[in-house]
């Protein structure tokens, strides 16, 4: 055997080891941490569990009663329903509850699937928060005592991320409320890659590949999932005329919260979103706190957020 053929051979070993190792890195990377709740949450409220199913997988969940019934109309209670994100659970996203259930919001909280107590699947993605919070707005419709007319949504990260996207699957909310969202689907993967000390090359360029064959998602299906295109088709500024065709669902009013001092996801992308964007389409508002977890302790974030919540969802 010649040393071409030996050279070949070595070359092709070589080359279907690193496929190998690269598409087990981009499998693991597709199972987020499971972290566990809390037996019951620390709320100063009445609340019950509440559970649903999406894709096939239960769904576990809180409902929490609002302190003050003053909201309460003949057909139920306002919701806003709260999303966690990547590699979270709904423990972690009980911070933005306390404001809202004392402004007279019931709060409808989720763990996504493969995330807290729910069911896990084999290939988590972005389409499945969307098709989780899709599910999760059917359920809150669906409970006795809120309101299906009075939906919010308040999504962390991936959270917001899915719940835009649920915008263009149908999503019949109020409003929206994104915080500390990645804008683009690489910008979260390549902050991912940073906090694990992993190669942005070539795994930034590989791994969505994996990500899309194991989940089954095509590439249309991938390329429809554009935040900057879903705003243009459904999202308004809340002070904009609203509007309606005949025909065609009213836009929804979005809300969009980035803080100046998240070092996961840089505020960069949704001021250079906003810039992209027609005016009039959406909100937004850059707070002052650290990290990517953060943005509710500045007192400009509830100042803006609760005003916003209750003029539309009136």
């Amino acid at each position: 055997m010649g040393a071409e053929v030996w050279i070949a051979m070595v070359v092709v070993i070589v080359l279907a080891l690193a496929a190998y190792v690269i598409w087990s890195i981009g499998a693991k990377s597709q199972q987020p941490r499971k972290l566990a709740n809390v037996e019951s949450p620390d709320v100063a409220t009445k609340w019950q569990p509440l559970s649903f199913v999406s894709g096939g997988s239960r769904i576990e969940g809180w409902l929490l009663q609002p302190t003050t019934l003053s909201k309460s109309g003949e057909a139920g209670l306002p919701v806003v329903i709260v999303a966690h994100g990547w590699g979270s659970n709904r423990t972690r996203v009980l911070r933005y509850t306390r404001p809202l259930y004392e402004a007279g919001f019931a709060v409808f909280m989720y763990d996504a699937r493969s995330h807290g107590n729910s069911e896990s699947i084999k290939a988590p993605s972005a389409l499945m928060f969307r098709d989780d919070m899709l599910a999760a707005i059917a359920a809150a419709k669906g409970t006795p005592g809120l309101d299906a007319e009075r939906v919010a949504v308040l999504g962390h990260s991936l959270g917001g991320f899915g719940a835009l996207l649920a915008l263009d699957h149908g999503a019949d909310v109020s409003a929206v409320v994104t915080d500390s969202m990645p804008v683009r689907f690489d910008t979260m993967l390549k902050a991912e890659l940073r906090r694990k000390k992993m190669p942005i090359f070539p795994l930034a360029y590989a791994i969505p590949s994996i990500w899309l064959i194991r989940a089954g998602i095509t590439r249309q299906q991938f390329k429809e999932a554009d935040i900057k295109t879903v705003l243009e088709k459904h999202a308004r500024d809340s002070s904009a005329t609203a509007g309606t065709t005949r025909g065609m669902k009213t836009k929804t009013p979005v809300l969009m919260i980035h803080s100046e001092g998240d070092d996961f996801i840089r505020s960069e992308d949704l001021k250079q979103l906003q810039s992209e964007l027609p005016a009039g389409t959406i909100e937004t508002l850059f707070v002052q706190s650290n990290g990517h977890s953060a943005s509710e302790q500045d007192p400009g974030f509830w100042h803006t957020v609760l005003p916003f919540l209750d003029a539309n969802t009136k």
